[in-house]
Protein backbone atom coordinates (compact mmCIF):
# COMPACT_ATOMS: atom_id res chain seq x y z
CA UNK A 1 0.00 0.00 0.00
CA UNK A 2 1.06 3.57 -0.75
CA UNK A 3 0.29 5.78 2.23
CA UNK A 4 0.73 9.50 2.80
CA UNK A 5 -0.06 11.08 6.17
CA UNK A 6 -0.35 14.87 6.49
CA UNK A 7 2.25 15.49 3.76
CA UNK A 8 3.26 19.06 3.04
CA UNK A 9 5.67 20.52 0.49
CA UNK A 10 6.69 24.08 -0.35
CA UNK A 11 9.05 25.66 -2.85
CA UNK A 12 10.34 28.90 -1.33
CA UNK A 13 7.11 30.70 -0.35
CA UNK A 14 4.80 28.62 -2.54
CA UNK A 15 2.94 25.92 -0.60
CA UNK A 16 2.22 23.15 -3.12
CA UNK A 17 0.91 20.34 -0.88
CA UNK A 18 -0.97 21.03 2.35
CA UNK A 19 -1.37 18.31 5.01
CA UNK A 20 -2.29 15.80 2.32
CA UNK A 21 -3.33 12.28 3.32
CA UNK A 22 -3.94 9.45 0.85
CA UNK A 23 -3.99 5.65 0.71
CA UNK A 24 -3.68 3.64 -2.51
CA UNK A 25 -4.21 -0.12 -2.09
CA UNK A 26 -1.98 -2.65 -3.76
CA UNK A 27 -3.23 -3.81 -7.15
CA UNK A 28 -5.24 -0.65 -7.84
CA UNK A 29 -5.40 1.28 -11.09
CA UNK A 30 -5.53 4.74 -9.55
CA UNK A 31 -6.26 7.95 -11.46
CA UNK A 32 -4.94 11.21 -9.99
CA UNK A 33 -6.92 14.19 -11.25
CA UNK A 34 -6.58 17.88 -10.62
CA UNK A 35 -6.51 21.33 -12.13
CA UNK A 36 -3.29 22.85 -13.47
CA UNK A 37 -0.99 23.64 -10.55
CA UNK A 38 -2.92 21.40 -8.16
CA UNK A 39 0.28 19.57 -7.14
CA UNK A 40 -0.05 16.28 -9.07
CA UNK A 41 3.53 16.15 -10.41
CA UNK A 42 4.95 17.21 -7.04
CA UNK A 43 2.97 14.44 -5.34
CA UNK A 44 4.32 11.83 -7.77
CA UNK A 45 7.90 13.04 -7.23
CA UNK A 46 7.48 12.78 -3.46
CA UNK A 47 6.04 9.28 -3.82
CA UNK A 48 9.02 8.22 -5.94
CA UNK A 49 11.56 9.72 -3.53
CA UNK A 50 12.78 12.47 -5.88
CA UNK A 51 11.49 15.20 -3.55
CA UNK A 52 11.54 15.04 0.22
CA UNK A 53 8.34 16.07 1.96
CA UNK A 54 8.66 19.04 4.32
CA UNK A 55 6.28 17.40 6.77
CA UNK A 56 4.28 14.22 7.26
CA UNK A 57 5.18 10.66 6.27
CA UNK A 58 5.33 8.79 2.94
CA UNK A 59 5.47 4.99 3.13
CA UNK A 60 5.36 2.08 0.71
CA UNK A 61 4.23 -1.23 2.23
CA UNK A 62 4.87 0.32 5.65
CA UNK A 63 8.45 1.46 4.88
CA UNK A 64 9.55 5.09 4.36
CA UNK A 65 10.31 5.99 0.75
CA UNK A 66 12.79 8.83 1.20
CA UNK A 67 16.46 7.77 1.09
CA UNK A 68 15.48 4.09 1.07
CA UNK A 69 17.05 2.27 -1.88
CA UNK A 70 15.27 -1.01 -1.19
CA UNK A 71 11.85 0.61 -1.25
CA UNK A 72 12.68 2.75 -4.30
CA UNK A 73 13.53 -0.47 -6.13
CA UNK A 74 9.86 -1.42 -5.90
CA UNK A 75 8.59 1.61 -7.77
CA UNK A 76 9.27 3.62 -10.89
CA UNK A 77 8.12 7.05 -12.02
CA UNK A 78 7.65 7.68 -15.73
CA UNK A 79 7.83 11.47 -15.72
CA UNK A 80 6.16 13.86 -18.12
CA UNK A 81 9.67 15.21 -18.74
CA UNK A 82 11.89 12.95 -20.87
CA UNK A 83 14.65 15.38 -21.96
CA UNK A 84 17.18 13.65 -19.68
CA UNK A 85 17.26 10.78 -22.18
CA UNK A 86 17.66 12.93 -25.31
CA UNK A 87 21.29 11.94 -25.89
CA UNK A 88 20.54 8.23 -25.48
CA UNK A 89 19.28 5.72 -28.01
CA UNK A 90 16.51 3.37 -26.93
CA UNK A 91 19.12 0.62 -26.66
CA UNK A 92 21.17 2.81 -24.29
CA UNK A 93 18.04 3.75 -22.36
CA UNK A 94 17.33 0.06 -21.85
CA UNK A 95 20.88 -0.46 -20.55
CA UNK A 96 20.46 2.53 -18.20
CA UNK A 97 17.35 1.03 -16.61
CA UNK A 98 18.94 -2.42 -16.34
CA UNK A 99 21.83 -0.86 -14.37
CA UNK A 100 19.55 0.42 -11.63
CA UNK A 101 16.77 -2.19 -11.71
CA UNK A 102 17.90 -5.85 -11.52
CA UNK A 103 14.26 -6.81 -12.10
CA UNK A 104 14.42 -5.45 -15.67
CA UNK A 105 13.10 -8.10 -18.07
CA UNK A 106 14.72 -8.34 -21.53
CA UNK A 107 11.91 -10.63 -22.59
CA UNK A 108 9.24 -8.09 -21.62
CA UNK A 109 11.16 -5.28 -23.30
CA UNK A 110 11.49 -7.20 -26.57
CA UNK A 111 7.82 -8.14 -26.48
CA UNK A 112 6.70 -4.54 -25.94
CA UNK A 113 9.21 -3.16 -28.43
CA UNK A 114 7.84 -5.59 -31.01
CA UNK A 115 4.41 -3.97 -30.60
CA UNK A 116 5.63 -0.36 -30.70
CA UNK A 117 8.47 -0.79 -33.21
CA UNK A 118 10.60 2.22 -32.20
CA UNK A 119 14.12 2.50 -33.69
CA UNK A 120 16.71 1.12 -31.26
CA UNK A 121 19.77 3.05 -32.48
CA UNK A 122 18.30 6.52 -33.00
CA UNK A 123 18.79 9.16 -30.28
CA UNK A 124 15.63 10.14 -28.45
CA UNK A 125 16.31 13.79 -29.34
CA UNK A 126 15.06 12.86 -32.81
CA UNK A 127 11.89 11.22 -31.48
CA UNK A 128 8.51 12.92 -31.39
CA UNK A 129 6.92 13.65 -28.02
CA UNK A 130 4.70 10.59 -28.37
CA UNK A 131 7.62 8.33 -29.33
CA UNK A 132 9.60 9.48 -26.27
CA UNK A 133 6.59 8.67 -24.12
CA UNK A 134 6.33 5.19 -25.66
CA UNK A 135 10.03 4.54 -25.02
CA UNK A 136 9.72 5.57 -21.37
CA UNK A 137 6.60 3.47 -20.75
CA UNK A 138 7.91 0.25 -22.31
CA UNK A 139 11.11 0.60 -20.26
CA UNK A 140 8.98 1.25 -17.17
CA UNK A 141 6.88 -1.87 -17.70
CA UNK A 142 10.00 -3.94 -18.46
CA UNK A 143 11.43 -2.93 -15.07
CA UNK A 144 8.50 -4.89 -13.57
CA UNK A 145 8.08 -2.62 -10.52
CA UNK A 146 5.47 -3.34 -7.89
CA UNK A 147 4.29 0.26 -8.30
CA UNK A 148 4.38 2.17 -11.61
CA UNK A 149 3.76 5.92 -11.43
CA UNK A 150 2.79 7.60 -14.70
CA UNK A 151 2.69 11.38 -15.18
CA UNK A 152 0.60 12.15 -18.28
CA UNK A 153 1.60 8.80 -19.81
CA UNK A 154 -0.65 9.07 -22.87
CA UNK A 155 0.16 12.68 -23.75
CA UNK A 156 1.25 13.07 -27.36
CA UNK A 157 0.09 9.63 -28.50
CA UNK A 158 -2.19 9.04 -31.46
CA UNK A 159 -5.37 6.96 -30.85
CA UNK A 160 -3.79 3.72 -32.11
CA UNK A 161 -0.77 4.03 -29.83
CA UNK A 162 -2.97 5.07 -26.90
CA UNK A 163 -4.93 1.86 -27.30
CA UNK A 164 -1.74 -0.23 -27.57
CA UNK A 165 -0.21 1.40 -24.48
CA UNK A 166 -3.34 0.88 -22.40
CA UNK A 167 -3.42 -2.78 -23.40
CA UNK A 168 0.24 -3.12 -22.32
CA UNK A 169 -0.52 -1.57 -18.93
CA UNK A 170 -3.59 -3.76 -18.36
CA UNK A 171 -1.55 -6.86 -19.19
CA UNK A 172 1.21 -5.72 -16.80
CA UNK A 173 -1.33 -5.29 -14.01
CA UNK A 174 -2.77 -8.77 -14.62
CA UNK A 175 0.50 -10.64 -15.23
CA UNK A 176 2.73 -8.92 -12.67
CA UNK A 177 0.11 -7.75 -10.12
CA UNK A 178 1.41 -4.23 -10.66
CA UNK A 179 -0.16 -1.20 -8.97
CA UNK A 180 -0.49 1.75 -11.36
CA UNK A 181 -0.93 5.37 -10.34
CA UNK A 182 -1.45 7.73 -13.25
CA UNK A 183 -2.07 11.45 -13.45
CA UNK A 184 -3.82 12.73 -16.54
CA UNK A 185 -5.80 15.63 -17.95
CA UNK A 186 -7.68 13.19 -20.18
CA UNK A 187 -10.53 12.16 -17.91
CA UNK A 188 -12.06 9.85 -20.50
CA UNK A 189 -8.90 7.73 -20.45
CA UNK A 190 -8.82 7.68 -16.67
CA UNK A 191 -12.45 6.57 -16.66
CA UNK A 192 -11.66 3.75 -19.10
CA UNK A 193 -8.53 2.54 -17.30
CA UNK A 194 -8.80 3.26 -13.57
CA UNK A 195 -10.95 1.70 -10.87
CA UNK A 196 -10.24 4.40 -8.25
CA UNK A 197 -9.79 8.15 -8.62
CA UNK A 198 -8.63 11.00 -6.42
CA UNK A 199 -9.06 14.71 -7.05
CA UNK A 200 -6.32 17.09 -5.93
CA UNK A 201 -7.09 20.80 -5.66
CA UNK A 202 -4.83 23.55 -4.36
CA UNK A 203 -2.57 21.02 -2.66
CA UNK A 204 -5.33 19.10 -0.85
CA UNK A 205 -7.27 15.93 -1.66
CA UNK A 206 -10.92 16.74 -2.29
CA UNK A 207 -11.78 13.06 -2.30
CA UNK A 208 -10.42 9.61 -3.15
CA UNK A 209 -13.01 6.99 -4.06
CA UNK A 210 -13.76 3.94 -6.17
CA UNK A 211 -15.01 5.15 -9.55
CA UNK A 212 -18.26 3.21 -9.33
CA UNK A 213 -18.91 4.63 -5.86
CA UNK A 214 -18.21 8.16 -7.07
CA UNK A 215 -20.59 7.81 -10.00
CA UNK A 216 -23.24 6.56 -7.59
CA UNK A 217 -22.92 9.68 -5.42
CA UNK A 218 -23.29 12.50 -7.96
CA UNK A 219 -26.39 12.79 -10.16
CA UNK A 220 -27.85 14.99 -12.85
CA UNK A 221 -31.61 15.47 -12.94
CA UNK A 222 -33.15 17.35 -15.87
CA UNK A 223 -36.51 19.06 -15.64
CA UNK A 224 -38.42 21.94 -17.22
CA UNK A 225 -39.32 23.94 -14.12
CA UNK A 226 -37.77 27.31 -13.37
CA UNK A 227 -35.59 26.81 -10.29
CA UNK A 228 -34.51 30.11 -8.73
CA UNK A 229 -31.60 28.74 -6.66
CA UNK A 230 -30.46 25.87 -4.40
CA UNK A 231 -32.85 26.97 -1.67
CA UNK A 232 -35.72 25.48 -3.68
CA UNK A 233 -34.52 22.03 -2.56
CA UNK A 234 -33.23 22.38 1.03
CA UNK A 235 -33.11 18.59 1.52
CA UNK A 236 -30.64 18.05 -1.34
CA UNK A 237 -26.87 18.60 -1.44
CA UNK A 238 -26.84 20.54 -4.70
CA UNK A 239 -23.54 21.28 -6.40
CA UNK A 240 -24.91 23.30 -9.29
CA UNK A 241 -28.06 24.37 -11.10
CA UNK A 242 -27.72 24.91 -14.85
CA UNK A 243 -30.29 26.53 -17.12
CA UNK A 244 -30.15 25.99 -20.87
CA UNK A 245 -32.69 26.09 -23.72
CA UNK A 246 -35.67 26.09 -21.40
CA UNK A 247 -34.40 23.08 -19.41
CA UNK A 248 -32.91 22.95 -15.92
CA UNK A 249 -30.16 20.56 -14.87
CA UNK A 250 -29.80 19.97 -11.16
CA UNK A 251 -26.47 18.42 -10.12
CA UNK A 252 -26.64 16.93 -6.62
CA UNK A 253 -24.72 14.57 -4.33
CA UNK A 254 -26.49 11.81 -2.45
CA UNK A 255 -28.98 9.06 -3.15
CA UNK A 256 -30.28 8.96 -6.74
CA UNK A 257 -33.80 7.86 -5.80
CA UNK A 258 -34.14 10.59 -3.20
CA UNK A 259 -32.88 13.21 -5.68
CA UNK A 260 -35.35 12.15 -8.38
CA UNK A 261 -38.23 11.90 -5.90
CA UNK A 262 -37.53 15.34 -4.40
CA UNK A 263 -37.23 17.10 -7.76
CA UNK A 264 -40.09 15.07 -9.21
CA UNK A 265 -42.43 16.32 -6.49
CA UNK A 266 -42.24 19.76 -8.14
CA UNK A 267 -42.16 18.76 -11.83
CA UNK A 268 -41.58 15.79 -14.16
CA UNK A 269 -37.86 15.02 -14.35
CA UNK A 270 -35.34 12.59 -15.78
CA UNK A 271 -32.15 11.13 -14.30
CA UNK A 272 -29.24 11.49 -16.75
CA UNK A 273 -25.93 9.59 -16.67
CA UNK A 274 -22.75 11.48 -15.80
CA UNK A 275 -19.24 10.88 -17.09
CA UNK A 276 -16.18 11.23 -14.86
CA UNK A 277 -15.29 14.42 -16.72
CA UNK A 278 -18.68 15.95 -15.95
CA UNK A 279 -18.41 14.98 -12.27
CA UNK A 280 -14.94 16.54 -12.10
CA UNK A 281 -16.10 19.77 -13.75
CA UNK A 282 -19.15 20.05 -11.48
CA UNK A 283 -17.08 19.43 -8.34
CA UNK A 284 -14.65 22.14 -9.41
CA UNK A 285 -17.42 24.58 -10.28
CA UNK A 286 -18.90 24.00 -6.82
CA UNK A 287 -15.59 25.40 -5.55
CA UNK A 288 -16.06 28.41 -7.87
CA UNK A 289 -13.28 27.23 -10.20
CA UNK A 290 -13.47 28.79 -13.68
CA UNK A 291 -14.85 26.20 -16.14
CA UNK A 292 -12.71 27.64 -18.99
CA UNK A 293 -9.58 26.50 -17.14
CA UNK A 294 -10.77 22.91 -16.89
CA UNK A 295 -10.68 22.07 -20.60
Amino acid sequence: MIKLDNVSKSFEKLEVLKDLSLEIPKGAAYGLLGTNGAGKSTLLRILSGIYKADGGSVTLDGEPVWDNAEVKGKLLLVSDETSQFNNMTLKQMKKFYKTFYPSFSDETFEQLHGVIGLPLDKKLAGFSKGMKRQAAVICGIAVSPDYLLLDEAFDGLDPTMRSAMKKMLVNAMCDKEMTILMSSHNLKEVEEFCDTVGVLHEGKMLFSRALDELKGEVHKVQCSIDVPDKSAFPDLDILLIEKSCGMVNIIARGDADKTVKTVGAKAPCELLPLSLEEIFVYEMEALNYDRSKLV
